[in-house]
């Protein structure tokens, strides 16, 4: 498949679009092809409705560090409070986030949660995720798009 490079500003949140006319600190590019849930939107198998949802799931999910990480942190210490979430710190963001994150999950039930964390927040495909879910194949398709219009229904995206 081919590379769809954005660059994209590194923020405290984690990689974000460009603000066009703003000052960037440092800029990374992101290769848009790699999500599953970019080549299922590319190919038709989801709606933009469905999509935006995966995307704002697995933005909570990266928020909140939920992934696998070294154990040292290497974030530069911040003395001014500066930032846009209310006055939360870096900590308060996070748990704040896993809130978001875990409710979602919760909304879109106990069988479901398992092909989303998998898919969205693991980046699996679903050949693989069928396979480890011991489920038929071309199953996985089906439930992904009906656990994604419950987390959709979560976010009120419509």
């Amino acid at each position: 498949m081919a590379q769809v490079l954005e660059e994209r500003e590194v923020t405290a949140e984690g990689p974000r679009k460009k603000v066009v006319g703003g000052t960037r600190l440092r800029t990374v590019q992101v290769n848009l092809a790699e999500s599953p849930l970019t080549w299922l939107h590319a190919r038709g198998h989801l709606t933009d409705c469905q999509f935006d949802a995966g995307e704002r799931l697995r933005a909570d999910y990266e928020r909140a560090q939920l992934g696998p990480s070294v154990t040292m942190r290497w974030d530069p210490v911040r003395i001014s409070g500066g930032g846009g979430d209310a006055g939360l710190n870096a900590t308060e963001r996070q748990l704040a986030a896993k809130r978001l994150f875990d409710a979602a999950l919760a909304s879109a039930g106990s069988g479901l949660a398992d092909i989303l964390w998998r898919v969205v927040c693991g980046g699996e495909g679903l050949p693989a995720a069928e396979k480890a879910l011991e489920w038929p194949m071309r199953s996985g398709k089906l439930v992904l798009r009906i656990a994604l219009d419950r987390i959709a229904a979560y976010y009120c995206i419509r």
